[in-house]
């Protein structure tokens, strides 16, 4: 009896890889723009000196005055970003001085709030570390939505394609979606004090990032 159901078995799994068609992998991409409407900067304060505690009570005493300005301004998030206290070696590799760094991260979807905020920051001493304008992830998400769509339908079409071109039906065996595309921070550079001293916003062009989606996968022809 175990035999027997054995070899059925067999029988059937030889019969359904039998039926199995050809096997083709494809691809497509499709890609759309999104607005950057979340700006990202880091401002920070640094100082140098011979004496740790003094640089901290500098160090603190501009970054709270920045923390006041920042809180007048709505829709500006801030929070603290990194700390560094770090030697300055001679060239004996004695430490000759000190340096520390405080920084505070600004987020805001108003490109206008945050250009003007940075230049008054630039006025208080504070310095720009980095800004990057990118998608908000509601922005993001929409832009993402389309693109799934349109690639999921330029496969369906490329499989068509394939199939209608050998004369036969066409199944989908395994389908994978990725998404990508975002813009790389831009570098910015500590002003000079005459510049600070003008405190004129800083020149923002908010552009579009590229929200690319791909769909690769496996359809199988029926023979």
């Amino acid at each position: 009896m175990t035999k027997t159901i054995l070899a059925l078995l067999a029988a059937s799994l030889f019969a359904l890889g039998a039926e199995a068609g050809t096997t083709i992998e494809l691809s497509a991409e499709a890609s759309l723009p999104a607005a950057n409407d979340l700006v990202s900067a880091t401002v920070y304060a640094e100082v140098s000196g011979s004496n740790p505690a003094e640089l901290a009570k500098r160090v603190n005493l501009d970054i709270a005055e920045a923390l006041k300005l920042i809180k007048t301004k709505p829709g500006v998030a801030a929070k603290s970003g990194q700390q560094h206290t770090y030697p300055v070696y001679g060239q004996n590799q004695k430490v000759e001085n000190w340096r520390m760094r405080s920084e505070i991260v600004l987020e805001s979807k108003d490109q206008a709030a945050v250009s003007e905020l940075l230049g008054q920051l630039q006025q208080m001493r504070l310095a720009i570390g980095n800004l990057t304008q990118q998608p908000s992830p509601a922005t993001r998400r929409s832009a993402e939505d389309e693109a799934t769509r349109e690639a999921i339908r330029a496969f369906q079409g490329r499989a068509k394609l394939v199939a209608d071109t050998f004369g036969k039906p066409y199944r989908i065996k395994q389908l994978n979606i990725q998404q990508s595309g975002r813009q790389p921070p831009m570098p910015m550079f500590k002003a000079s004090r005459a510049m600070a001293a003008e405190a004129a916003p800083l020149p923002l062009e908010a552009g579009e990032s590229l929200v690319t989606t791909t769909v690769s996968g496996q359809i199988e022809l029926a023979d």
